[in-house]
């Protein structure tokens, strides 16, 4: 019995160790599964990355005077108009960012339904949110640099703009400011573009480093943004 007794323990004890190998064997494997992944990750980051657009930034001038409908608009929401020169002056731009732009540049195209400055406020140019899910092209762009600011984005980074558009009226449109390049969201399409690439002509957008707007490839300022 005592015989039988030892057998049975060391029969145990390899049954343990080698339960014990196998276990060791299947942390490995799936250390190096993990690690794999991880690398493989990273790599498929680093492309997605690499393959994000990448253009010039638009060439900036001398200080420009504002649109009036703006300076109206910032002395009735001041703080909507001032800039924090301790935030980045330009975002880095990732595929989450990137996914960001076009989510809210798709979500405000939708909710807004466009009408006139005349038809909206009785006047013929008027900066204001949409909250009444009404309004023109700068009031498309102020709704979204304000959700892009609630989900972290800089202001100082996303700058209203005014450009000469496609039928040569004034037209307003949010310039992004990245480390690729600067962007456009606009109410026109809901493809996020490189400046270059929208066809427009770009006159003026708000400056970085106080209130003061700032000339763009030396264009000719329009009165008033288009009520489209």
């Amino acid at each position: 019995m005592r015989h039988a007794g030892l057998r049975s323990v060391g029969e145990a004890w390899v049954a343990d160790a080698a339960t014990l190998k196998a276990r060791l064997r299947c942390a490995v494997q799936l250390s190096l599964v993990g690690t794999i992944l991880l690398l493989g990750g990273a790599s498929t980051e680093a492309q997605t990355v690499a393959a994000l657009p990448s253009a010039p930034a638009v060439d900036e001038g001398p200080p420009a005077r504002p649109v009036a409908a703006w300076t109206a608009f910032c002395q009735r929401l001041p703080e909507a108009c001032s800039v924090d020169i301790r935030e980045p002056a330009f975002i880095t731009l990732t595929p989450a960012v990137r996914d960001t732009l076009a989510r809210v540049n798709r979500r405000v195209n939708a909710r807004i339904k466009p009408l006139t400055d005349q038809a909206h406020w009785g006047v013929v140019d008027r900066w204001d949110y949409p909250d009444d899910g009404f309004g023109d092209c700068e009031d498309y762009q102020l709704l979204k640099r304000r959700m892009l600011v609630e989900r972290g984005l800089p202001r100082r980074a996303l700058r209203m703009t005014v450009v000469i558009d496609d039928i040569g009226e004034g037209h307003a449109v949010l310039m992004v400011r990245t480390d690729r390049g600067d962007l456009i969201l606009d109410n026109k399409t809901n493809a996020v573009l490189p400046a270059a690439r929208t066809g427009y002509t770009f006159i003026k957008r708000e400056g970085q480093e106080g209130l003061a707007w700032v000339t763009l490839n030396g264009g000719a300022s329009p009165v008033a943004t288009a009520n489209r």
